[in-house]
């Protein structure tokens, strides 16, 4: 399976796609979006969901996973993170993709083993679960450690599914 991880924002989205194949994972591609803070917010939307639409139709992934948002003290931050999450959540529905999504701690957990690892730990398994992968930075990296995550939980749900026939 070919997944799109995304790691959302509007100054930069990371992007990463992946190739599970059971419990083994290669990397396939990782970018990262970045809008031009000078630009109106409905323009740097627009550039953010047509540079979405073309890494779907370059990487033609199967499924998509997408962070979920945290809310901080700033609320017109938060608002703006908000929309290019709806963005990002639109541009991979209206490609017909599955999506998951993950709270960032659970992303963590997945990778590095602890809820509260930081962007260095993150890059760092990068590098180790995805070897001679180049890292287009940390926004790309956190994007590739949600394709991972959610690589975990369809593999654990196939698992739990056929254990279920063959139980029944």
């Amino acid at each position: 399976m070919i997944i799109l991880g995304l790691d959302p924002g509007l100054g930069t989205t990371g992007w990463g796609v992946i190739r599970a194949e059971g419990n083994r994972l290669s990397h396939i591609a990782n970018g990262q979006i970045k809008t031009e803070p000078s630009m109106p917010l409905p323009r740097r939307l627009t550039n953010l969901y047509a540079a979405l639409i073309d890494v779907i139709r370059a990487e033609r992934p199967e499924g998509a996973a997408v962070e979920e948002v945290l809310g901080n003290t700033n609320a017109q931050s938060t608002l703006k993170l908000g929309q290019a999450r709806g963005v990002v959540l639109l541009a991979a529905a209206g490609a017909g993709l599955a999506i998951g999504e993950y709270h960032p701690s659970v992303v963590k957990k997945a990778v590095v083993g602890t809820g509260g690892a930081d962007k260095r730990q993150i890059q760092a398994m990068m590098a180790h679960l995805l070897p001679g992968a180049k890292l287009a930075g940390p926004d790309a990296a956190d994007a590739l450690a949600v394709a991972i995550t959610h690589a975990h939980h369809v593999a654990s749900a196939a698992g739990m599914a056929r254990r279920a026939r063959v139980t029944a």
